[in-house]
């Protein structure tokens, strides 16, 4: 009787799982990003938090690769190129900013600094505009999206800055974050692995993941295709206010 018990408990646990894995798939593959701060949380809530981190990566690995596969035309490859080369040097930094003792204030301070700027874009002020490629941004957004990369797993802010400010198109938004995205979660699972983070539960629970990626990244995909201009700036800049939010509250509480 208790070994049943405990066999509905895990099949529950893992029912859970794939539901947040199919909203977080949904909420990346339409918007290109803002699936981290949603999926790890709620992940975290029904298996340990050192296998749902690891997971979030692999799945965020799958999408990248899928949506690369499929958009490839729409990357921006130089764009992607700089940002990821930035964010190569970015990252050490952001690992010392970990184990600093003003790690909460600059939470806060990157916490108030998002939302002040969706908040700028939100209330018809659009932010300056760039009609091409800055080496001065893509290394600054680069470099600071590896910062908070390696100190809060949160690389996405800057770089939807910069893609707004670039004003790219919603497909070409979601594809050229993913071009980033890729090497970048290679490396961060590549880290997981040398810590010996990537266990048995982490696969377990990614292959069980497998059936509800694919439909989740289709239909983001296709609601990504049907959003256009300043319709999706909107949308990316109430993703960026929440990401905010939740930033500030997991400071304040700490």
């Amino acid at each position: 009787m208790e070994r049943r018990c405990v066999d509905q408990m895990m099949d529950v646990a893992t029912l859970q799982v794939l539901v947040v894995v199919f909203l977080a798939t949904f909420i990346r593959s339409a918007f290109g990003f803002g699936e981290a701060l949603f999926a790890v949380p709620l992940l975290a809530l029904f298996i340990p938090l050192k296998v749902a981190a690891p997971l979030a990566v692999l799945v965020s690995i799958t999408i990248a690769a899928v949506v690369v596969v499929q958009d490839w035309r729409k990357i921006h490859l130089r764009s992607t190129g700089w940002l990821v080369g930035a964010t190569l040097f970015g990252i050490p930094v952001g690992l010392l900013l970990l184990t600093s003792s003003h790690q909460q204030a600059v939470r806060i301070a990157l916490a108030i600094f998002i939302m002040a700027f969706a908040a700028y874009s939100l209330l018809g002020s659009k932010p300056p505009e760039l009609k091409h490629d800055s080496k001065a941004w893509l290394l600054g957004c680069g470099f600071v999206a590896g910062v908070f990369g390696g100190a809060y797993g949160m690389n996405g802010p800057p770089l939807v800055i910069y893609g707004a400010m670039r004003r790219w198109s919603a497909q070409h938004f979601r594809a050229t974050l993913q071009g980033y995205f890729l090497p970048a979660s290679v490396i961060g699972m590549a880290g997981y692995w040398l810590a010996g983070l990537w266990v048995p539960a982490v696969t377990h629970y990614y292959l069980l993941s497998l059936p509800v990626l694919l439909p989740a990244i289709w239909l983001g995909r296709v609601v990504n295709h049907r959003l256009h201009g300043d319709t999706f700036l909107r949308y990316v800049y109430v993703g960026l206010a929440g990401i905010g939010v939740v930033l500030l509250a997991q400071s304040v509480h700490r």
